[in-house]
């Protein structure tokens, strides 16, 4: 079954002022609450899909039709089933048609929060130490200032994880998303050993008894196998719904942008702007791109940040501070050395 959706991301245009503000306000206060997912909807499906479904929640989302307008409807009228189904193997491996899905990370904005971290870990099911986001605190010099540094997969389109693995499990899409199939996967760790982000985690033990039952796919990435790899999918179920992905929404600070390089569109949830313009201006660039990988995660500086870096080690528990400890960014600094 073969399950098509068209991912539509609101351009910014700064010709038309009004629309513009209205398309903000639309993702500042709807995507996180799955808004994001229906937005290439007409307003002509809108009314006639309310006209079939009387059974109000209650609950109104606001949406923004293809012409441009914010409208606020109930939830239930939106049902669309098809949005729903969990594609099988052999359409996980075909990709969302017409799209190059792209990440940007601004390092400005970024205080080690860990919403991300938590929302991936809750939103796959992985144990609390299975981490596919991590955040890493840099320094690249002892003269230079420390700065925190989100870490998913690249996605990378020279993937050096999928040419090591020799049974194919793991295998790039299309659209630019780099997927492993746990019923492929031999757990012989080649993938993890050729990453040279170290963005894949070994699964030691079987998933919740909740989930065994769920039917499989590389997009949903659970139930998960006891001696496969798993890593971050870009969401990949969340964009068959024209949903962002989940650290995304999470993130209180609006740290991470997604969106297609086709339509050259990127949004936090918060402000969508060009993706070109947002790289060209902040100085924009990818994470040891030397070494040929070619990744769809861009950086955006750590330049006049808008947290002191020492403001990411509260309210860390023991152990998750325990891992910054050895850091120079942590021993230089003697407020968090002596406490």
């Amino acid at each position: 079954m073969k399950c098509m959706i068209t991912l539509k991301i609101i351009p910014k245009d700064n010709n038309m002022e009004d629309k513009s503000n209205s398309r903000r306000q639309f993702l500042k206060l709807g995507a996180g609450a799955g808004a994001f997912a229906l937005a290439g909807l007409t307003a002509g499906k809108l009314l006639s899909a309310g006209q079939e479904n009387n059974a109000n929640s209650g609950k109104k989302i606001k949406v923004l039709t293809t012409d441009g307008r914010v409208l606020e409807v109930d939830e239930s009228q939106l049902a669309d089933p098809s949005l729903d189904v969990v594609v099988d193997k052999d359409s996980s491996h075909l990709g969302i048609e017409n799209r190059k899905f792209v990440m940007v990370i601004d390092l400005a904005k970024c205080k080690n929060a860990r919403a991300c971290v938590e929302a991936c870990v809750e939103g796959h099911h992985l144990p609390s130490d299975h981490e596919w986001i991590k955040v890493y605190l840099l320094q690249n010099s002892e003269r230079e200032a420390p700065y925190w540094f989100p870490r998913p997969c690249f996605h990378c389109d020279n993937p050096m994880c999928v040419s090591v693995c020799p049974v194919g499990a793991t295998y790039k899409r299309t659209d630019g998303i780099v997927l492993v199939d746990n019923e492929r996967c031999i757990g012989c760790k080649f993938c993890m050993t050729g990453c040279p982000y170290s963005a894949r985690v070994f699964h030691w033990n079987d998933p919740p008894e909740l989930h065994e039952t769920a039917p499989y796919s590389p997009e949903t990435t659970f139930p998960h196998k006891e001696g496969t790899v798993g890593k971050c999918v870009f969401c990949a179920d969340l964009l068959r719904k024209n949903e962002l992905p989940r650290c995304v929404t999470a993130c209180p600070m609006g740290v991470i942008y997604f969106g297609d390089i086709v339509e050259d569109t990127v949004t936090n949830g918060m402000e969508t702007v060009r993706f070109s313009e947002l790289i060209r201006d902040r100085a924009g660039y990818r994470h040891l791109e030397s070494l040929g990988t070619e990744p769809s995660v861009y950086y955006l500086p750590a330049v006049n940040r808008q947290f002191p870096y020492e403001r990411g080690f509260d309210g860390l528990d023991p152990k998750q501070k325990e891992r910054y400890e050895n850091t120079a960014a942590y021993k230089i600094n003697p407020l968090l050395k002596h406490e």
